[in-house]
């Protein structure tokens, strides 16, 4: 590749486009393309910035998404998609580096890379490391709690948190995905490979942004392992990770708050428990490493950049 790489950000207005320009517009290293504002939805103008990028970053809904990919006609173009749309597909390299050297590898490798769901990334950094090291079965039937800020949910939920008059039940934390059906779940069970889709409890909150992804085990479901256990076998998978870590046991004090890594692109793994019960809590920005942040991560590496380029740890 001569000269800087062009990179090409499609839904730049939406939430996650627009994280995604942040990180990226100081940068030196790198020529953003952007497109004029009046014909970013004009069909033949979208296709001409998509064919002349290096990597182009697909910030839609799933079915724009595919739309978007089947557009792309230049075999050199690299493409991060961050809907659900590509998540499980054949042919796509799930873009989460720090689960395997060889998933690492895949990273780099990789012309179609999709982004991990926000909620799925917590829940699979705490439970594929303790499958593939077959401390848990791939039969084990797990539950999952997830907090997150309002700002996961887009445009729409922003405006409706922060707007004047705004319904008094938004003051609350609310419970969704009651029909135990969300758009995360695909991803969960086959990343991981479970035999079932976990019992998934998203949660939003009053504040923007943050997430506290919390999976719940038995010393039953482990082999025996208690949480001390469990800890250390997390903390020896992602050794020497620059991007997910593992705090000491116990460590967090009494509360572990849902924006305690607001503004950061990394995410921390707790874990505390007692006797045959232990929980496992990433802690992430769900517009850093659950979204944008390592959307950039994987561009990162697909480029041979250095990971962390534009990135707060």
């Amino acid at each position: 590749m001569s000269g800087k790489p062009k990179v090409y950000i499609d839904g730049r207005e939406g939430t996650t486009g627009l994280q995604i320009y942040d990180r990226l517009a100081g940068r030196e290293d790198l020529e953003l393309l952007l497109i004029d504002g009046e014909k970013r939805k004009d069909p033949e103008e979208r296709k001409k910035y998509l064919n002349a990028a290096d990597v182009v970053f697909l910030c839609l809904p799933d079915d724009a998404a595919r739309e978007a990919v089947s557009m792309v006609e230049n075999p050199k173009v690299r493409i991060i998609d961050a809907s659900t749309a590509h998540r499980t597909e054949v042919g796509w390299t799930y873009g989460f580096p720090e689960l395997s050297g060889e998933r690492r590898k895949a990273v780099k490798d990789s012309f179609r890379t999709a982004n991990p769901g926000c909620h799925a990334t917590g829940f699979i950094a705490a439970v594929y490391p303790l499958v593939t090291m077959g401390v848990l079965g791939k039969q084990a039937a797990l539950t999952c709690f997830s907090l997150t800020g309002y700002s996961g949910g887009g445009k729409k939920m922003i405006a409706e948190y922060e707007g004047v008059g705004r319904d008094s039940r938004l003051d609350s934390p609310r419970i969704y995905g009651l029909n135990l059906k969300h758009k995360h779940l695909p991803e969960m069970k086959a990343v991981c490979g479970l035999d079932t889709d976990p019992v998934f409890c998203p949660v939003v909150a009053d504040y923007y942004k943050g997430m506290a992804t919390t999976t719940a085990l038995f010393a039953g479901q482990t082999g025996g392992l208690g949480a001390e256990a469990v800890r250390e076998k997390l903390a020896s998978w992602y050794q020497g990770q620059k991007m997910v870590s593992v705090a000491p046991f116990g460590a967090g004090g009494p509360m572990l708050a849902g924006n305690e890594m607001a503004g950061k692109d990394s995410l921390v793994l707790y874990v505390n428990g007692r006797g045959e019960q232990t929980i496992i809590t990433a802690l992430f920005d769900n517009l850093g490493k659950g979204a944008s942040g390592a959307a950039v991560q994987n561009m990162n590496l697909m480029l041979g950049l250095e990971e962390t380029a534009g990135l707060t740890v």
